[in-house]
């Protein structure tokens, strides 16, 4: 393979979370008094760091939401994952074809480390993925899609950025990555080709994608 380090989204692309995850987003901002439908919420939100939720909404209404917001939404989503979620059919193969050509591999969420941890516990994907090698907006306080994670990301795993690959689904993500100056493979599962702008390819399922690699 061509890249020294392939960098994994992880909401949508490892795990099969984003239906999930803004079916609750979009009750809950419409609970509070914020009507959303579920389509906003991907267009909207999709690939984002919650702050960018906490943004948006005042940046529209003029309204700050309540000071639990994140910790009921991570809640209720948690909640959620423990009976419904399930892995991105096929990934586990691609880690499995890395992991066989000494292809160095990580993740890079907008997700934070608890929300990660959560679902890859629940699909077994936590078998792939050794501490050091799990990255969060967390850590950088910019989200998607702002460069910063990403650049963290290959920092830590000590490659140079032009070196890496990035494995996105969402427009903020894609964005993030060509501002950190990385390839970029859309995965199409969620968003359709013409929402990712600039990506070095798309594909709709994760034998593609090991054929991209290869």
């Amino acid at each position: 393979m061509r890249y020294e380090l392939v960098i994994f989204d992880n909401d949508g692309v490892l795990v099969d979370s984003e239906p999930i995850s803004n079916t609750i987003l979009s009750g809950y901002l419409t609970e509070l008094g914020h009507p959303t439908s579920y389509e906003e919420s991907l267009r909207d939100y999709m690939g984002s760091a919650v702050h960018r939720i906490h943004d948006l909404v005042e940046e529209r209404t003029g309204d700050k939401l309540p000071a639990d917001f994140d910790e009921t939404l991570h809640t209720r989503i948690f909640s959620a994952f423990q009976q419904e979620l399930e892995p991105v059919e096929g990934v586990a193969d691609v880690l499995g074809k890395l992991v066989a050509d000494g292809v160095p591999y990580c993740v890079a969420s907008s997700g934070n480390h608890e929300r990660i941890r959560v679902g890859h516990r629940k699909t077994g994907l936590d078998q792939w993925f050794e501490e050091e090698w799990i990255f969060s907006a967390e850590d950088v306080g910019r989200g998607k899609p702002a460069p910063d994670l990403f650049l963290h990301a290959a920092e830590r795993m000590g490659v140079p950025p032009e070196r890496c690959v990035v494995i996105e689904d969402s427009p903020l993500g894609v964005e993030a990555a060509r501002a950190a100056g990385m390839d970029v493979y859309g995965f199409t599962s969620m968003m359709p080709a013409d929402r990712l702008a600039g990506v070095t390819g798309c594909f709709s399922d994760m034998a593609q994608l090991r054929e991209l690699l290869a």
